[in-house]
């Protein structure tokens, strides 16, 4: 993509970097991980997920929400790729996808509150 002379010459190495940007919507799949984690509850959830597979109830549990509130939560993060689900009976267990999007952002989420995995151990 040719992107036009810049107004303003600072000696920098914008002009190259431009020349490699991709575009917006190449964007769209960091914006949307961000999205994903726009709510404290639902990082939470997602972060217990990381360590373990668990059903709705105990979830719902752990972080003192309803199930209705959890299950929305857990919809969000499956329906972005996050987290994976499989059914025992009538029983659903919910745990992290195994993707670089979903390690990366759980090391994110421990760098940022600086916190670490139970027993040092880590998803990535």
């Amino acid at each position: 993509m040719s992107y036009p002379a810049l107004p303003h010459n600072h000696g920098g190495d914008v002009e190259h970097i431009c020349e490699h940007m991709p575009k917006t919507e190449e964007f769209r799949t960091v914006a949307e991980a961000f999205r994903l984690m726009d709510d404290p509850s639902r990082i939470r959830i997602y972060w217990l997920l990381c360590h373990c597979e668990e059903c709705v109830i105990n979830i719902s549990a752990v972080v003192e929400m309803s199930s209705p509130a959890v299950s929305h939560h857990l919809r969000q993060l499956k329906n972005g790729g996050l987290i994976t689900s499989r059914r025992v009976g009538k029983e659903v267990y919910y745990k992290a996808a195994d993707t670089p999007a979903a390690r990366l952002l759980h090391n994110v989420i421990e760098e940022l509150v600086e916190i670490s995995c139970p027993d040092g151990q880590t998803k990535g």
